[in-house]
């Protein structure tokens, strides 16, 4: 039987500031095996039995379905099985306030293939988190109980803060050395979440400051139903969302660090990653080669500009885009740049994990299991 964790949200540093109602979409590794090295080398008394332990990590977004399923290793941990679906949980949330009957039907069918992967795999200990759509719907709570009852599955509706802490445990080793300060983000599906942190040491950086803003790509799109404007329009309606998220973004802007040397960014979405491999060229997508990218903000904003000039169908003909992802990369685009406005550094680093791999970590870390 699998044991589900839920622990109590922590915080890595000083109490974190929310602004707004209180997410993230991308390419997935798949299940290829992977070795994802730890923050820090370090020493450990772990036992070698607990490699032999299955650990696994579900996070359920507005947008997505993940599953991360590893066993540790002394190089970190080693992915055994990997799943992604695009579920669009909150999708008309912000219209009717709650997750849909066909949402709810996406969801628990992409869950019951994370569950039958927990039972095959033979996971020991497992945590699956809910973020900004079971957070704002007024049904959110019931959802999580058809979840359990239907799957097994016991989802953790956790807070904006404890959203940010996973995403910056799970992806701040890809950060570019420096002394500099780092602004990490996660831009999900419903929420985007900004997390200045203080890097200069080894291991997990000390959160600084954090801002929760209510503006993620399905948030963002159903706010200016951008593919349905006048194409004279268009530039106009991607200048409002951008308004939009600059708003959502003033507090934290506001108690920035200015005119300091050396700022790092590093971004975990798949926005960014969507971005870096059309940066790339790319004809299909390859985790390998944009997990640690770094790639100039310049590239990054002119790829922005280009996307969101181009019609729906335009989009989906792009590699890397396609159908699914079409309607959504314009919002994403919207809020990179209202990222870049206000921390204006030269490079970006791209991290193709997050939230998935900061629960993993915590959850080897308590057992024992990581080195």
């Amino acid at each position: 039987m699998v044991q589900h964790s839920r622990p109590s949200p922590q915080s890595s540093g000083p109490a974190g500031r929310f602004s707004g109602n209180r997410a993230r979409s991308g390419p997935d590794s798949g299940s290829k095996a992977a070795v994802i090295p730890p923050p820090s080398k370090r020493g450990s008394s772990a036992h070698i039995s607990q490699y032999r332990h299955a650990y696994a990590a579900i996070d359920l977004g507005t947008n997505n379905c993940r599953l991360l399923i590893a066993k540790p290793s002394s190089d970190g941990f080693i992915v055994v099985d990997a799943f992604s679906r695009i579920v669009r949980l909150g999708e008309g949330l912000a219209a009717t306030g709650r997750i849909s009957e066909a949402a709810i039907d996406r969801a628990i069918a992409a869950l019951s293939v994370c569950a039958e992967k927990l039972r095959r795999r033979h996971v020991t200990l497992a945590r699956s988190v809910a973020t900004e759509a079971c957070r704002r719907a007024a049904n959110g709570q019931e959802f999580i109980h058809r979840v359990y009852r239907e799957t097994g599955i016991a989802l953790d509706i956790i807070s904006a803060q404890e959203e940010a802490r996973l995403a910056v445990l799970g992806c701040h080793a890809l950060l570019e050395p420096g002394n500099g300060p780092a602004l990490i983000f996660d831009i999900g599906g419903g929420s985007t979440e900004l997390v200045l942190v203080d890097a200069r040491g080894q291991g997990a950086p000390q959160i600084v400051d954090w801002v929760s803003a209510p503006w993620g790509v399905v948030s963002l799109t159903e706010s200016e139903a951008f593919d349905h404007v006048d194409p004279g329009e268009r530039l106009a309606a991607y200048d409002r969302m951008r308004a939009r998220v600059s708003d959502a973004f003033s507090i934290i802007a506001r108690r920035l660090p200015r005119d300091q040397e050396g700022i790092r960014l590093l971004g975990t979405s798949g926005t960014v990653t969507t971005l870096a491999s059309l940066h790339l060229d790319l004809q299909r997508y390859d985790r390998h080669v944009i997990d640690g990218l770094i790639v100039p903000s310049t590239s990054m904003r002119a790829i922005s500009a280009r996307l969101s000039a181009m019609n729906l169908a335009e989009r989906q003909l792009l590699p890397c885009i396609g159908t699914e992802r079409a309607d959504l990369v314009v919002a994403g685009c919207a809020i990179l740049e209202s990222i870049l406005d206000i921390w204006p550094a030269e490079r970006l680093g791209v991290a193709d994990r997050g939230i998935r791999e900061g629960i993993l970590r915590s959850l080897m870390e308590r057992g024992g299991g990581m080195m």
